[in-house]
């Protein structure tokens, strides 16, 4: 053996003596003076039973512990009391112990350890001071029994029975001021009778924590408010939110906190419940964006129950059983600034027995939802508090079901693109509400809404407008393409719809007067159907004159068919109509007035200025009215019953209806009629006017034939109180001209052995003296060619309608024809003849008094004989002049 190697190995023995007698010398040290040491040099008393320390590699090994710090009223360090039966420490960090006074290791072992711990208090981030952590990579605790308080000693966490495996755990009073105090990799945990008090408002507690093969399970979570809801309201009046939740089991895997992360892996909640308090407050937005961060890869809540409370205790919202399932939930910086502050990959929504009471009550029996689609189940939608004036509905639909191509916001505005949707069995009343003139209203956080194809099957709807119920039974409608945007004025929504397809049966409306209703109806954006359409008075004739304040006509309507064809656009804010063709098959339309009520002094406008009134572009090539029927009646004070004029087997064709808004048309209107007059001689009627003529000038000319003049009687005879005995108007021609202030033109009657006759009151005795006067005048027969009359200067009455101005013409042109040119000088004619007859009965009213007065004085009998004879005169004289 060589003399170096002896010498080294000389050395080698005496290293290694010199290492055991400094490890031997520093376990007595450390035995007999580490308590004193770390007393005098850290901010602890510390007392054990055996101590076992390695120099070489820092490997501690202790029993029988006990800790307390020296001053427990020092906030800035870490505060401890307790004891621990074991404590093993690997790679105890000696040197950061004694001059860093930092507390550092790599492996952390804790058998059965009672502990209190009172953290530090945070960190003044202004003087940039760091408080001394306790830094662990590793940590074991075996059948612990752990509790940590707050600086201000107040209980923050606690745990008993605590198996505890967390490897690169990490206590900084950072972690403490952003919520998470503890942050670690990976864990192992298992534990009782855990308790969190996270804040002043609310505590966390749990009954049982274990971990198996990186399973977590979570038993009887609870996070219960320390404060009663009226308590929560007087200390903190600006919150807006009190909660209260509690999950009978929990279960997550690879539970992860890092910094300011929590992460989840496979989170499952059963039977969850969440209630919510609601204070009314409005929540400020906080100035300063959250760092808080939670991801978690899939999350799942089955058989939830949700309440949610107003201010005033009663119930917004409430679900009876919720499940849902989210395959990467995200809430960040990023997604916090957004309307649904929180990111996802995939869902799927479930609930039963959804209850929703604010403005509006909403029942569901059951929802689910997923990215693609969703379906509703027995909807019920009634008004939370009706009030006049606001709008109202009571609606149930027992399915409703879309499909979603698109579903997003950008920018915070929503964009929905909806493949399709369906309405089933909608039944119920929608009460609309007043309008207002909100000229402020803005498109809100719409941005764009497309319903591809809508679909509603089988409903019975009733639209309630000023007590007017539009009802539609078995309705149903296919809709394409409906498109909501902002208008570019931004002051609400534009509406527009591609093209749809409506049907219902026994539609029916009502208004105060009367009940419509139709058989069938099929509406699309070229054609319109229409069977069995009725108009049926809800009155009597003298209840309705009761109820008008002013002359108005009531109606009794019948039409076997209404059939339209063109296109039109009756929902968008460009709304027209263009048909080429309307046809009306079978009406029957009876109108009546009365002129027992007050005249109407509103202006009555002619009908070329109604249809330029109309606000909407609108023509109709053709309109016609086929095998129809028309009566007119009216009645005065003095008629018997109301006059009647029929016009049967009407047929009306009209050319070029329109409203004079459509640029290029042509806003002539040409209207030819046929019917059968009083159902005894043939009537056709040539009417035309010019709707763009703001002089609103008109002309109509028409003729009848072989009409018996009694056939006229049902008009006049109540009427006029004249009765048309014998005679026939062979021909009767006319041919006006007018505008607003009147008419004129020709007038032309055929005519040939008419007879009249005058009735009293009664219509029954004939008053021989004045028929014999109207006779004298009337000319009975007009010649083989009688001339045409003049009408001229017949004044409109404003108040009046287009048909009075037109009677009024026919009337002037049957005075002249059958009374002569001179009218005025024949009428006053009679008059004085008339007059005459009146003093004569007047005379023998006062011959009859004075005969009376003298029966009741005596008399000699010459002379009652005289007065006798000379009274017997005067009556005979009375009967000639009668007749």
């Amino acid at each position: 053996m060589g003399k170096w190697v002896k010498r080294l190995l000389i050395s080698f023995g005496i290293l290694v003596g010199i290492l055991l007698a400094a490890n031997f010398g520093l376990n007595v040290w450390l035995k007999t003076q580490l308590p004193e040491y770390i007393k005098k040099n850290t901010n602890y008393k510390v007392s054990y039973k055996t101590l076992d320390v390695d120099l070489g590699t820092g490997n501690i090994l202790t029993t029988g512990i006990s800790v307390n710090s020296k001053d427990p009223q020092n906030t800035d360090v870490i505060g401890l009391q307790g004891t621990i039966d074991t404590l093993k420490i690997s790679r105890f960090g000696i040197y950061d112990a004694v001059f860093n006074k930092r507390i550092s290791s790599s492996d952390l072992l804790l058998a059965k350890p009672v502990l209190n711990i009172i953290l530090a208090k945070p960190i003044d981030r202004k003087s940039g001071k760091k408080r001394n952590p306790v830094l662990f990579e590793n940590i074991r605790i075996h059948e612990g029994k752990i509790a940590v308080f707050r600086h201000t000693k107040q209980k923050f966490l606690s745990v008993q029975q605590l198996d505890l495996f967390v490897e690169n755990l990490q206590m900084t009073e950072e972690s403490v001021e952003n919520k998470l105090p503890i942050v670690f990799d990976k864990y192992s945990i298992k534990g009782e009778k855990f308790f969190l008090r996270p804040d002043e408002t609310y505590a966390v507690t749990i009954s049982t924590i274990n971990t198996s093969n990186g399973q977590m399970a979570v038993e009887n979570f609870r996070l219960t408010p320390l404060l009663s809801f009226a308590q929560f309201k007087k200390f903190y009046p600006k919150k807006a939110q009190l909660f209260e939740f509690a999950v009978p089991k929990m279960d997550f895997t690879d539970v992860t906190l890092n910094k300011n992360k929590i992460s989840l892996t496979n989170a499952g909640f059963q039977n969850p419940v969440l209630k919510v308090y609601n204070t009314g407050v409005k929540s400020k937005k906080a100035e300063k964006k959250s760092n808080f961060e939670i991801d978690l890869k899939n999350i799942k809540l089955n058989n939830a129950i949700v309440n949610v409370n107003k201010p005033d205790g009663n119930n917004l919202l409430s679900v009876g059983s919720l499940t849902v399932n989210i395959n990467q939930l995200m809430f960040n910086k990023e997604t916090s600034e957004q309307v649904i502050p929180v990111g996802y990959k995939d869902f799927t929504i479930a609930g039963r027995n959804i209850e929703y009471s604010n403005a509006h009550n909403i029942t569901v029996r059951s929802f689910a939802l997923k990215p693609a689609n969703g379906e509703i189940w027995d909807l019920v939608l009634t008004s939370g508090h009706p009030t006049t004036g606001k709008a109202a509905e009571d609606l149930k639909t027992n399915h409703i079901a879309f499909n979603i191509n698109k579903l997003e916001f950008i920018d915070k505005k929503l964009n929905v693109d909806l493949k399709d949707l369906l309405v089933e069995n909608v039944n119920g009343t929608f009460r609309a509400g007043e309008k207002t003139n909100n000229k402020s209203a803005g498109p809100g956080i719409i941005n764009s809404v497309i319903i591809r194809k809508t679909s509603l099957k089988n409903s019975n709807i009733t639209y309630d407008k000023g007590k007017q119920p539009l009802t539609f039974h078995d309705l149903n409608a296919t809709v394409n393409n409906i498109e909501l945007s902002p208008k570019p004025n931004q002051t609400g929504l534009s509406f527009k719809v591609k093209d749809y397809y409506i049907t219902t049966r026994n539609l029916a409306y009502k208004t105060q007067f009367y009940n419509m209703s139709l058989g069938l109806l099929k509406l699309n954006k070229n054609k319109i159907q229409i069977t069995n359409f009725a108009m049926k008075p809800l009155v009597s004739r003298a209840q309705f004159i009761k109820m008008i304040p002013v002359e108005r006509d009531l109606y009794d309507l019948k039409a076997g068919q209404i059939l339209a064809e063109g296109e039109w656009d009756l929902f968008s804010s460009h709304k027209m109509v263009r048909a080429s063709h309307v046809g009306i098959e079978s009406a029957n339309a009876n109108i009546f007035r009365s002129k027992i009520p007050k005249d109407d002094p509103k202006v009555k406008a002619l009908y070329s200025k109604m249809l330029r009134s109309i606000k909407i572009p609108m023509t109709i090539n053709t309109l016609d009215l086929k095998n129809s029927v028309l009566v007119y009646e009216e009645d005065t004070p003095e008629s018997m019953g109301p006059g009647k004029l029929t016009f049967s087997n009407f047929n009306m064709n009209v050319k070029n209806l329109n409203s004079a808004k459509i640029k290029g048309k042509p806003t002539k209107v040409d209207i030819k009629i046929n019917c059968s007059f009083m159902n005894l001689s043939p009537l056709s009627v040539n009417w035309s006017f010019d709707v763009a003529d703001q002089k609103d000038a008109f002309a109509i000319s028409g003729k009848t034939t072989n009409l018996p003049a009694s056939g006229i009687n049902p008009f006049i005879r109540p009427y006029l109180h004249v009765t048309a005995t014998a005679g026939t108007i062979q021909e009767m021609l006319f041919n006006f001209k007018g505008n607003p202030a009147g008419l004129h033109g020709t007038f032309n009657m055929k005519h040939k052995d008419l007879k009249i006759a005058v009735l009293n009151k009664n219509n029954h005795e004939k008053k021989g003296f004045l028929t014999a006067v109207a006779n004298v005048f009337l000319k009975s027969n007009s010649g083989s060619f009688p001339d045409a009359v003049t009408v001229e200067n017949v004044e409109r009455d404003p108040t009046k309608s287009f048909f009075n101005l037109f009677w009024r013409g026919i009337e002037q042109g049957l005075k002249k024809t059958l009374i002569g040119k001179n009218v005025e000088k024949t009428e006053k004619t009679v008059k004085n003849a008339v007059s005459s007859v009146k003093e004569m009965k007047q005379s023998v009213k006062e011959i009859k008094q004075e005969i009376k007065n003298k029966k009741e004085t005596p008399q000699p009998e010459e002379e009652k004989k005289e007065k006798k004879g000379f009274l017997n005169n005067i009556f005979r004289k009375k009967e000639k002049s009668e007749e």
